[in-house]
């Protein structure tokens, strides 16, 4: 299968989320009934853009009852997938909101060891599911085992099908990134903490952070960066320009999956040809739908739509 948007999720997850009266230690907390979703980076990636009204296709890798519990759900919600044996058991996850300050709590596995064999898997389900053209979202966690440099390795994996890579990673990959620039990364998303840490500085306003972004495109390190700055909305830098988009204000239930409905919306903006500037609005909006939303259900098309007529939009 051939896809047109790919989201590769190495370390998915099915996860739980529920609600407590409120959280104590030692005692016995009586939860609600459990809200159950496919869930990890990718994977979250390819639901919303379903639910926006696009199609992407889910690379996957699962392993025993909870993969196969985690495929049936992603059948279940219409989102094509592509699987592979991945090793051990798929992992799960928690998430509980104490009722009494609506505080969230969330309990995150870190999902079995890979070995060699299991990324040279991963890396020939890619190929195979790669075409000319296809926009690549290497989105959420490294598994144990996986080595730092596995975004470059896919970059190079994706450059010769003229494939567009969009990562949105962590921790030792994402540094692994920006000090060893790749020119096949199209675009790189982070947050404005990883951002201030990789700056080596504070980057307190919107032009700080513009300017850091602009440094790693000028130095190779991919096409875009984009820094989500939390309340205060995303920045998105080519080496030409810079935009801000922050988002309408809407009360918050969950900030589960916000990321990600944001990396969806965006990554379907540019399928659907629109310019860097108006996907940045469109993953500004559906980042805001998703924390309207309980649990992990992320974004739908009509309400993103509506809020991204209140998003600000503006070059620096």
């Amino acid at each position: 299968m051939r896809a047109h948007i790919l989201t590769i999720t190495l370390n998915p997850t099915v996860d739980f989320s529920t609600n407590a009266p409120e959280v104590q230690p030692e005692l016995k907390l009586r939860c609600s009934e459990p809200h159950i979703d496919p869930g990890g980076g990718g994977i979250n990636v390819a639901r919303a853009i379903k639910q926006l009204g696009g199609q992407g296709v889910a690379l996957i890798a699962i392993g025993g009852s909870t993969g196969a519990q985690l495929l049936q759900r992603l059948a279940h919600e219409g989102v094509a997938t592509v699987a592979f044996q991945g090793p051990g058991e798929t992992r799960q996850s928690v998430s509980i909101i104490d009722e009494s300050n609506g505080d969230q709590y969330r309990f995150v596995m870190p999902g079995p060891s890979w070995e060699q064999g299991d990324v040279e898997r991963a890396l020939a389900s890619i190929d195979q599911a790669t075409g000319d053209g296809t926009l690549v979202v290497l989105s959420g966690s490294q598994p144990p085992g996986v080595a730092k440099d596995f975004p470059s390795i896919l970059a190079s994996h994706v450059a010769g099908r003229q494939a567009r890579l969009i990562v949105d990673t962590s921790g030792p990959a994402l540094h692994h990134l920006v000090e060893t620039p790749h020119d096949s990364v199209y675009c790189l998303r982070m947050d404005d903490v990883e951002a201030e840490e990789m700056a080596g500085r504070a980057l307190p306003e919107v032009e700080d952070t513009a300017a850091f972004a602009q440094d790693l495109v000028k130095r190779g390190v991919a096409r875009m960066v984009i820094v989500a700055r939390g309340a205060d909305g995303s920045v998105l830098s080519t080496a030409e320009e810079s935009w801000h988009s922050v988002g309408a204000k809407v009360p918050v239930l969950s900030k589960v999956g916000a990321g990600d409905s944001f990396v969806g919306a965006f990554t379907l903006a540019l399928a659907e040809a629109h310019g860097p500037e108006e996907a940045l609005r469109f993953g500004v909006a559906a980042a805001s739908n998703a924390v309207m939303t309980e649990a992990t259900r992320l974004c739908d098309r009509e309400t993103t739509e509506k809020l991204a007529q209140d998003c600000s939009l503006r070059k620096l």
